[in-house]
């Protein structure tokens, strides 16, 4: 498959397209810097996501969103993940697959409690959780964009092994059995690249856990 990762030179974004290349799939890095995956055998185009056209996409079977917003400029993850939505709009054979944050997931059955809304959540997270929740609500609500949503667990852990064995879930926090919320950069990767291959999750949010 054509596949575009945005933000590959990051920790997410890296592993996932280290994961598609293993796979044997043609990989484009959209970067703002080049420099940023000299480590990757991977095509390249240098540009700002806020820079991309309905052009630049169109010939990829699937966008993967791996953007980082900086710190102080949160609200980003709203702003870019509109921007590809609109860039994507009524484009059924390109899919847009976004990494997700796990403070939009949800505590309880009834679905009203996200975790970013809970009183421990640590303040010093929530500007990113609370603008990717924003994020997700409006992506959910474009019926025009082939659109899926990957949250991890609750602890995303960058340098955590890769196990190749995780749990699916939808829209509530997943825990394994001793009742961790774990899921590692590498799995995840895994999951992420499953979800591209298969398309289970076609204008759906699911998270992933590790057993």
């Amino acid at each position: 498959m054509n596949i575009a990762i945005i933000g590959a030179g990051g920790k997410a974004g890296s592993l996932i397209a280290q994961e598609a290349l293993a796979r044997g799939h043609h990989v484009t890095a959209i970067v703002r810097r080049a420099a940023s995956v000299a480590n990757l055998s991977v095509n390249v185009l240098e540009k700002s996501l806020f820079d991309l056209t309905t052009e630049d996409l169109a010939s990829f079977d699937a966008v993967i969103d791996a953007f980082n917003a900086p710190a102080g400029h949160e609200v980003q993850h709203q702003t870019s993940l509109a921007h590809l939505a609109d860039l994507l709009a009524n484009q059924p054979k390109t899919r847009l697959l976004v990494v997700g944050g796990a403070g939009s997931l949800y505590l309880d059955d009834a679905l009203t409690l996200r975790v970013v809304d809970t009183p421990d959540f640590p303040d010093a997270y929530k500007p990113t959780a609370s603008n990717m929740g924003e994020a997700f609500l409006k992506l959910r609500a474009r019926p025009d964009v082939n659109w899926t949503y990957l949250s991890p667990a609750a602890m995303f852990i960058a340098d955590g092994k890769r196990t190749g064995v995780y749990t699916l879930g939808r829209d509530r926090l997943l825990v394994n059995a001793e009742g961790n919320s774990t899921i590692s950069y590498s799995d995840y990767a895994i999951a992420m690249i499953d979800e591209v291959e298969q398309g289970k999750h076609i204008r759906q949010r699911f998270t992933v856990v590790a057993d």
